[in-house]
C-alpha cells in the first residue's frame, strides 16, 4: 500500500484537504492537517442497522461521541462542510462484509448504496491542537506518524447486534503533561473527553505497547507514562464481533476533515428529528 501523507497540505483549509483525498493526492493519516478544524471517524451502515448503531453510540459516548448523522443514501453533509462527499473525501476507507475486511480503497463510489446511513464520530485528533497550544508534547505528531491504537479488555455496552471491546489511543507523556492533558480534554466530551486509563497497559488488556492493533509504534521513554483515551476506531473492533452484512468505515487515522472550527461551540449532536424518525 503506497500511502501518501501530504505534509504540504497542513496550512491549507479543510476543503483543500478533502479535495486532495478526492484526487488521491492524500491516502494516509490526517493528524496535523487543517489545524483548528474538527476531524471525525466515519461509519456507514445499511438503514436496517442504523437505529441499533445510533443506540450503541448513545450508550457508549466515550469511544463513540456522535457529531452528525446523514439521511439514508445521502453522501453530502452540508452542515459539516462545503462540497463534502462521504464517498471520496477521506484518505482511505475500509469495506466490511459479515465482519470480514474485504477492501481498503481510497474512494467508495463503486460500493455506494442508497440505503447507507453515515455516522460521524468525534476524533482525538481534534483535541491534539489544544494540547500543543498548552505546551503539552504530543509525541506521534513530532515523530510524523499515526497515533498507536489498541484493542482492550474493556467491554462496550451492547445495543442490538452491536457489542465488543473498546479501542484506545495511547500518548506517552511526562507526569506534568498528563495532568494538564486531563484538564484540557475533560472539557471536550465530543472528542472523547478525559483519558480512560493511565499507567499499566496490562490492566486494560494490552500486552505489548510495541505491537499496536492499528496505527504506528511510538516509543515510551523511562520518564514517560502511557495515557489512554477512548477511540473512534472502536466500531471497527465491534464489527469483527457483531458481523453486520455490510459496512464501510474510515481506515484508522484517515479521518473526515470538516469545516467546523474547534473554537466554536459545535460539539453537539447534529441529528434532525426527521433523520431520527427515518432510522426508527
Amino acid at each position: 500500500m503506497n500511502d501518501r501523507h501530504a505534509q504540504h497540505l497542513q496550512p491549507l483549509n479543510p476543503l483543500a484537504v478533502r479535495l486532495a483525498c478526492r484526487e488521491e493526492r492524500l491516502s494516509s493519516h490526517t493528524n496535523g492537517l487543517a489545524p483548528g478544524h474538527v476531524q471525525g471517524n466515519l461509519v456507514l451502515l445499511p438503514k436496517a442497522y442504523a437505529f441499533d448503531f445510533l443506540l450503541f453510540c448513545h450508550r457508549n459516548p466515550k469511544p463513540c461521541p456522535l457529531l452528525a448523522v446523514s439521511e439514508a443514501g445521502q453522501w453530502a453533509l452540508p452542515a459539516m462542510g462545503q462540497d463534502l462527499d462521504l464517498r471520496s473525501d477521506l484518505p482511505r476507507y475500509r469495506v466490511w462484509e459479515s465482519g470480514a475486511l474485504i477492501d481498503e480503497p481510497t474512494n467508495i463510489v463503486s460500493y455506494w448504496r442508497e440505503d447507507l446511513v453515515g455516522f460521524v464520530l468525534g476524533c482525538s485528533f481534534s483535541f491534539e491542537e489544544a494540547l500543543v497550544e498548552a505546551g503539552v508534547s504530543v509525541k506521534h505528531l513530532s515523530c510524523g506518524v499515526n497515533v498507536p491504537m489498541y484493542r482492550t479488555s474493556i467491554a462496550t455496552e451492547a445495543a442490538g447486534i452491536f457489542s465488543g471491546p473498546m479501542v484506545v489511543t495511547m500518548r506517552p507523556m511526562r507526569a506534568h503533561d498528563a495532568i494538564r492533558a486531563i484538564q484540557i480534554t475533560s472539557e471536550l466530551p465530543r472528542v472523547h473527553g478525559a483519558p480512560i486509563h493511565i499507567g499499566d497497559p496490562g490492566l486494560i488488556g494490552i500486552r505489548d505497547l510495541a505491537k499496536p492493533d492499528y496505527g504506528d509504534v511510538v516509543s515510551l521513554e523511562p520518564d514517560e507514562i502511557p495515557v489512554f483515551w477512548a477511540c473512534g476506531v472502536t466500531p471497527q473492533s465491534v464489527l469483527l464481533q457483531s458481523k453486520p452484512t455490510f459496512c464501510i468505515t474510515h481506515a484508522p487515522g484517515c479521518m473526515l476533515v470538516s469545516d467546523w472550527s474547534q473554537h466554536v461551540s459545535v460539539f453537539c449532536y447534529v441529528i434532525h428529528s426527521l433523520v431520527i424518525l427515518q432510522l426508527v
